[in-house]
């Protein structure tokens, strides 16, 4: 947390379904986990209190009750734990059902974040359990663990010790929307966003699923935290393989393996996410007087840094990577210069070339150029100026590569001429 990282995890535990006293346990044990290793929020996959999976059993309301019951459990546990948790959970609210993350910090409940976009498509049917945020029009209040916590999809989160410590939640198919509630949360203030989400497994959707997280925190210079179901779900219909990332301005910074119910881990540079917003004059920052903050005292700490940085942060390491940046960089200085010489009718282009690198990618440049005008290469006049600063070596690095390229090459020896300078 100190100097702006924020330790995140996103976790999927072994559940039962419709068992909330099982999945208690294992919620907990990474809970005990995530507060051993200093995380600052660790992210929990949609209704994993009782599993994505329970169909009709939703209707029964000794579950809802079990499940609201496990959620206060889960956040009398958390006193005097270091981490935020954030947990899905079936909830009512004026006799309907939402599913919902709850957001629990040192024996609290801060706030309950009900899901928008229902999908009601192929396997999914939520809308025959479900009501959207929508129902709600704005914030509200709801009971649990005996006192009144706001209610609502339009809350951002943030610590009081760190003003771009913030972060808001999305639920599974509101990153799929054509319209995701993280565009909203992210124009109000949210740096990261947090996603509990229980997505299927079919063939080729980790790459379709890798692809909107990374898109997502690309485009609102933002940190997505992604947590998927997994193991224990119910596979009459579907298969969950808790396929979870994290995400940071476009780049993936932890992944597991789909089938793998590990836990993830990464920093997030919040301090840097926040100076590129204020950079881009695209993004926008919107205030909304809908949105509700709600402010918790995670103190700073040391933030051990697992995630690596590179010292060649330009050049990429990959060979074939390499390769192409080079490529590209060559190819758009070329077509820039090939318009600079055809809107100023220029028959030659005359450059000074010593056999050092500036010079040597002048000339690479500039034969490209007149490659692409179909120009003669002999247009282009090179010209050395040694002296007694010139080395051999250079000298002939000038000359070989002049003779390769077929250019014109031209020597103008300058030694008098500094001798009577000096």
């Amino acid at each position: 947390m100190k100097d702006g990282f924020i330790k995140v995890s996103a976790a999927t535990p072994k559940i039962k379904v419709a068992n909330t006293e099982h999945n208690f346990k294992e919620i907990y044990s990474l809970m005990t986990s995530a507060d051993k290793d200093g995380v600052n929020v660790l992210a929990l996959p949609e209704l994993c209190v009782t599993g994505y999976t329970c169909g009709d059993l939703f209707s029964f309301e000794r579950l809802i009750e079990s499940a609201k019951a496990t959620v206060e459990k889960i956040a009398k546990a958390s006193k005097g734990m270091y981490p935020v948790f954030i947990v899905g959970f079936p909830i009512k609210h004026n006799q309907k059902l939402y599913n919902t993350a709850a957001v629990i910090y040192d024996g609290e409940v801060l706030g309950i974040v009900p899901k928008t976009e229902l999908p009601n498509y192929s396997e999914y049917s939520e809308m025959r359990t479900f009501v959207s945020a929508n129902e709600l029009n704005s914030n509200t209040t709801i009971s649990i663990a005996g006192k009144e916590v706001p209610f609502g999809a339009k809350l951002i989160f943030k610590n009081s010790n760190l003003s771009n410590y913030t972060f808001a939640i999305e639920l599974c198919e509101d990153l799929f929307a054509s319209s995701s509630p993280s565009s909203s949360h992210a124009e109000n203030g949210a740096i990261m966003i947090f996603n509990l989400s229980a997505s299927n497994e079919t063939v080729g959707k980790d790459e379709f699923r890798r692809l909107f997280v990374k898109s997502n925190s690309l485009k609102h210079i933002s940190a997505y935290i992604y947590a998927n179901a997994g193991e224990g779900e119910s596979t009459q219909d579907v298969v969950f393989s808790a396929h979870n990332l994290i995400s940071e301005y476009g780049k993936i910074l932890a992944e597991n393996k789909p089938f793998k119910n590990n836990v993830i881990t990464a920093e997030i540079d919040v301090n840097k996410l926040a100076a590129e917003r204020s950079k881009k004059t695209s993004f926008y920052s919107n205030p909304n007087p809908e949105y509700t903050f709600i402010e918790f005292n995670q103190k700073i700490k040391d933030t051990f840094l697992t995630r690596n940085f590179t010292k060649t942060p330009f050049v990429p390491t990959d060979k074939q990577k390499r390769q192409k940046r080079a490529e590209d960089v060559l190819t758009i200085q070329s077509f820039g210069l090939k318009k600079r010489l055809e809107h100023t009718n220029a028959k030659t282009a005359v450059l000074g070339i010593s056999g050092g690198l500036d010079s040597t990618l002048a000339l690479l440049v500039t034969v490209r150029a007149m490659d692409l005008i179909g120009k003669s290469r002999k247009d282009i006049v090179t010209i050395t100026m040694p002296c007694f600063g010139t080395t051999k070596r250079t000298k002939s690095n000038a000359e070989k590569l002049c003779e390769l390229l077929g250019v014109t090459f031209k020597e103008i020896d300058i030694t008098n001429s500094v001798k009577s300078h000096f």
